[in-house]
């Protein structure tokens, strides 16, 4: 191991503090608890034990919610729960819970809600006051040790909760029912509120057109994130309805994004969002579903218009993966921390001389010119806009404007660029990195699994395919309990934590994205299976619809929402994968599950369409025209190759594909999807049959008469960008 990468994997516990006694949180799995494990807070984690000592003493509960990428989570952490003073009052007064949220995303969930009752907004880290029945009646981000640019600091808020407690005790539990009250009344969708057309597509798109940056691409004000369900939406509403406005709007953002500092422009992978709305300065921490998302996108959107760059963007991304997030049993990490040697972005921006003293100076200059780094530096302290001396890398134009500038062909330039990135990134190795926070969650690793094997089949990488099966083992292997339901979270040999519908949804969608690729039916068997799993513990009978937590939760509120936050909703993704999956297997239960989905969420998406981008692409694939396509053949043989390289090699969102072997006579595929069993290859050749709502055309051995049948359109030209 080289001690500058700063992991280890088979390390069970994270870095702690030595001179400082353990608390409780010395024996959880979470690296963010074990940042918390020698701090002088009694901090408790998140269980019965804790709310039982608030109970008999009395004493409400400090709930701390964080993650170990989060950069003004360790600045409280060093400032305030690092320190004997404050300690010593939260000890006092409160009985000190401290939870990782993507360990817990159910409980940050919940009380990420009812910060947004309480004040408005929400953010990490995010402190809660609450009564020991789990009742909240404060809400905040991050609080500074001492009272500061009109901000209450711990020192001062603390005495006051405590008097406030003390006096007004029942004032406080009332207004925590009202907080609980509001967010369980969220959680009730009216019963079949209704059918959603092709109108609330049309009112997204028209939402997203209004606030799209033309100038930066992105939508809305700064800090801005990807949202690549934002794109992906885009790039099915303008494949439905020709709108090319829709295309511009995703090709622009990708574009930016791609060459701006959020894209780690020596590493590769993105950081987690921009802080202003060029895409230049980011939040340095990078995620796992950040990635993966980001490359289900980019992988997309080649698809969709041919751009080269967007190709690279995603197996670019791919390799930042596989080569620093992957663990060697298959799956994958979380997240690397924003931070390193105490200081945000150290690792990622350079100054000037340091480029110059790896690259030369004849190299150094233009590559400083062409990626903006100056001696002064670019990147400005925040806050007060004084200039660092260091340089954050983009590309403020694209490689083809530097060429003509340079007078030199842009193969040339491509080449130069690439050298001098590799000599950068040999060099950056050397530094102290960011910390890797290394547990393994179900929900994410699905993303990434569904990104792998998307990519696998659009790029026809069969490495991509087999990290994809390899980390869908892990999860499988790992993360299932021996009654054979998921689990959330896996680090250090062990697995914990029940799944959150998230872990579920996603898993569908991986499974789908996996059997594409592979065409093996063991992935929609097990899809099938988890699909029952899923139904029968987190299924609304009432209101329809899914709960994020399942029915033996421990958390006060089971929530069901719609709306997507930086990933898609599980509520979203399971529609989407369950209409999917019923029109694989023939199964009309899913179905009817996914179209109960569709009219149960119908009020609240109508209220506000652009925020439920996913919702709206699982809408539009079950609006239709939606295509069930069976290929049967040999596989790998030459004519079925050309069937299946056709359709992946085209822009068809709306069709599913299945493939029966017809060298087999009972292959696994009929049990699986029973109607498989009447599929016969015509004369012996390749055959697809093109389908609508199981009634199928005259079956085809031409790939051009297949594409035909699916509408399918040729790939927009090349353009100048």
């Amino acid at each position: 191991m080289n001690p500058a990468r700063g992991h280890d994997p088979k390390a069970p516990e994270a870095p702690v503090q030595e001179e400082a006694p353990p608390n409780r949180l010395i024996h959880e799995r979470s690296p963010y608890l074990l940042q918390h494990a020698h701090n002088p807070v009694d901090w408790h984690p998140w269980g019965e034990e804790a709310f039982r000592k608030a109970r008999e003493d009395s004493k409400p509960i400090f709930l701390s919610i964080g993650y170990s990428a989060c950069h003004w989570c360790h600045v409280m952490e060093k400032e305030s729960f690092a320190d004997s003073q404050v300690a010593k009052l939260l000890n006092d007064v409160f009985v000190c819970i401290k939870v990782d949220r993507e360990e817990r995303p159910d409980i940050d969930q919940v009380y990420m809600a009812a910060a947004h009752v309480l004040t408005g907004s929400g953010g990490w880290p995010l402190t809660i006051f609450m009564t020991p029945d789990q009742k909240p009646f404060f809400a905040a981000s991050y609080i500074p040790k001492e009272s500061r640019y009109g901000m209450t600091g711990l020192l001062d808020l603390i005495p006051r909760i405590s008097k406030v407690w003390r006096d007004q005790r029942q004032e406080l539990e009332d207004a925590g029912d009202k907080v609980l009250d509001a967010l369980k009344s969220a959680a009730r969708t009216p019963p079949e509120a209704g059918e959603l057309s092709e109108a609330v597509l049309d009112e997204a798109y028209d939402t997203l057109f209004r606030i799209f940056d033309g100038e930066h691409g992105g939508f809305g004000d700064a800090p801005r994130f990807p949202t690549p369900h934002n794109l992906i939406f885009l790039l099915r509403y303008g494949n439905r309805t020709g709108r090319e406005p829709a295309y511009t709007m995703v090709e622009k953002t990708l574009h930016a994004m791609r060459r701006g500092g959020i894209f780690d422009q020596v590493g590769w992978g993105f950081h987690r969002y921009s802080t202003d709305t060029e895409w230049f300065v980011p939040h340095f921490e990078k995620m796992l579903y950040d990635q993966a998302l980001l490359v289900l996108a980019y992988t997309e959107a080649y698809l969709a218009t041919g751009r080269e760059e967007f190709a690279r963007t995603a197996r670019e991304t791919i390799a930042y993966v596989l080569r620093d997030m992957a663990d060697p049993g298959g799956g994958f990490y979380s997240a690397e921390d924003a931070d390193s040697e105490g200081v945000e972005g150290k690792f990622y921006t350079w100054a000037k001389a340091e480029i110059l003293e790896v690259l030369g100076e004849e190299d150094g200059e233009p590559f400083s010119r062409i990626f903006g780094a100056t001696e002064p530096g670019n990147y400005l302290e925040q806050p007060g806009g004084k200039r660092t001396g260091r340089n954050i890398l983009r590309l403020r134009r694209p490689l083809a404007s530097w060429a003509h500038e340079f007078s030199t062909p842009e193969e040339d330039l491509a080449w130069f660029v690439e050298s001098a990135r590799q000599k950068l990134f040999l060099a950056r190795e050397e530094r102290v990195r960011p910390t890797k926070d290394d547990k393994i969650l179900t929900d994410w690793n699905a993303l990434m699994i569904a990104a792998l094997a998307k990519a696998a089949r659009v790029f026809d990488d069969p490495g991509y395919l087999a990290a994809a099966e390899k980390a869908a083992a892990f999860v499988l292997g790992n993360l299932r309990g021996p009654d054979g339901r998921l689990l959330h979270r896996y680090r250090g040999g062990e697995a914990g934590i029940a799944a959150t519908l998230d872990d579920y949804a996603f898993m569908l969608w991986a499974l789908i994205e996996v059997y594409e690729a592979s065409f093996s039916p063991e992935y929609l068997r097990t899809a099938t299976e988890l699909s029952r799993d899923l139904a029968a513990r987190y299924w609304d009978c009432t209101h329809g619809g899914f709960f994020f937590v399942p029915d033996d939760t421990d958390v006060p509120v089971r929530q069901k929402t719609v709306y997507d936050g930086a990933v898609p909703s599980g509520n979203s993704v399971a529609m989407y994968a369950l209409f999917a999956l019923g029109r694989m297997t023939a199964n009309l239960e899913l179905e009817e599950m996914a179209n109960r989905m569709r009219h149960a969420f119908a009020d609240a998406v109508r209220k506000a369409p652009a925020a439920c981008p996913h919702f709206l692409t699982g809408l539009e694939f079950m609006l239709g025209p939606n295509f069930e396509v069976i290929i049967t053949g040999v596989l790998g043989a030459t004519d079925t190759n050309a069937l299946v390289g056709a359709i992946r090699s085209h822009y068809t969102p709306d069709a599913v594909v299945i493939f029966r072997p017809s060298d087999e006579e009972n292959p696994e595929i009929t049990r699986v999807a029973g109607f498989t069993r009447d599929v016969v290859a015509v004369g012996g050749k390749a055959t697809a049959y093109v389908c609508t709502n199981y009634a199928c055309d005259i079956p085809t051995t031409d790939p051009d008469e297949m594409l035909r049948l699916l509408g399918s359109r040729e790939r927009p030209p090349e353009p100048v960008v």
